[in-house]
């Protein structure tokens, strides 16, 4: 009989990816690096280790992957394995026969099984317990399970992603993780770096979230920022990083939904005013005065200086030729300052 959870799965994905498009935010800026690197593994079958601190968008990134490759007609199986508890996260992943445990009353196909032809994502896999870790080694090797309790050996057709924001090799030395299982999952690693360190996505990952968090609380329009609005979260060192940052903006949203927006009521650190800003007016910014400040945020760090190392151009992730259009653009003058 064919799976409805596999069905409802595919389904619900494509839904995602048809309302929220393929964009990534940052894939052209402070992902970029990122994007290159999965782009490099997106036809092949082997194991992907995402890296990065909770909230970087590491699920974001194993979709991507998913729904770039030739397996994005098959099912992606989202599992974060520090939410299963111990004694099921067997039957979870690999399922179970009728009778092999007390309140096993059917057969069951676990996680893996409803991954085949698709691609598993294994969240958090530092959160494993050993049991787990031995049965998942054989399926990185052998690509085939059985369910507990079974003795039929079952093939699958499967593409393995993970993640994780813990140290893995501390892990192993401390004996918390196999050895031989982190050589296995260690084929292609991908650091997703935090929000702070790639600042020059906050701009368009703000719009970005404005946008879905507006429809998602059926405003009738978008609102506006108001002016200088954006200078707090740009100075902010956003600890809990990209989802942080969403949850920020639903505040805001909430807090003030008909007005343009302020990120006052947050009380993050704010930056000192910068001298050769022009001063606001009392309109919203639209996006290019949004885009004019943040310009003129990122050279006066760098003293004017606009290409070569640690110039305007490389923080903003663009070539510098296009940064000086832009700026010729928006009437902003350049020149290095002492």
């Amino acid at each position: 009989m064919k799976d409805l959870l596999t069905d409802d799965n595919r389904y619900l994905h494509g839904e995602l990816r048809r309302l929220s498009g393929d964009e990534i935010v940052g894939a052209n800026f402070g992902l970029k690096n990122v994007m290159e690197k999965a782009q490099q593994v997106v036809a092949l079958d082997s194991p992907v280790l995402l890296l990065g601190e909770t909230g970087v968008g590491k699920d974001v990134i194993a979709t991507a992957i998913h729904y770039s490759s030739t397996r994005r007609d098959g099912p992606f199986i989202n599992v974060n394995c520090g939410a299963i508890p111990e004694t099921l996260i067997d039957s979870e992943l690999f399922g179970h026969e009728k009778g092999a445990f007390t309140g096993a009353l059917s057969q069951k196909r676990g996680r893996f099984e409803r991954a085949d032809k698709g691609t598993i994502f294994l969240d958090e896999i530092g959160e494993l317990p050993p049991q787990a870790q031995v049965r998942l080694l054989r399926v990185l090797q052998d690509k085939e399970i059985e369910r507990v309790g079974g003795t039929k050996t079952i093939a699958l057709d499967i593409r393995i992603i993970v993640a994780t924001n813990r140290n893995l090799e501390e892990m192993v030395k401390t004996n918390q993780f196999r050895e031989d299982l982190w050589f296995r999952i260690n084929v292609f690693p991908i650091w997703v770096p935090p929000l702070r360190e790639r600042k020059s996505d906050i701009p368009a990952l703000l719009q970005h979230f404005i946008s879905l968090k507006a429809k998602e609380l059926k405003l009738p329009a978008i609102p506006t920022l108001s002016p200088g609005a954006i200078d707090p979260l740009m100075e902010y060192n956003w600890p809990s990083n990209v989802r942080e940052l969403q949850n920020v903006v639903e505040r805001a949203l909430i807090l003030n939904p008909n007005s343009p927006l302020t990120f006052e009521h947050l009380n993050l650190p704010q930056q000192e005013a910068l001298s050769d800003l022009p001063e606001q007016n009392k309109e919203p910014n639209k996006l290019d005065e949004v885009v004019s400040c943040h310009i003129r945020r990122v050279l006066s760090e760098t003293k004017g200086k606009i290409h070569g190392p640690g110039g305007a151009a490389e923080l903003l992730g663009i070539n510098p030729s296009t940064l000086r259009n832009r700026m010729n653009k928006l009437r902003i003058v350049y020149g290095r300052r002492a």
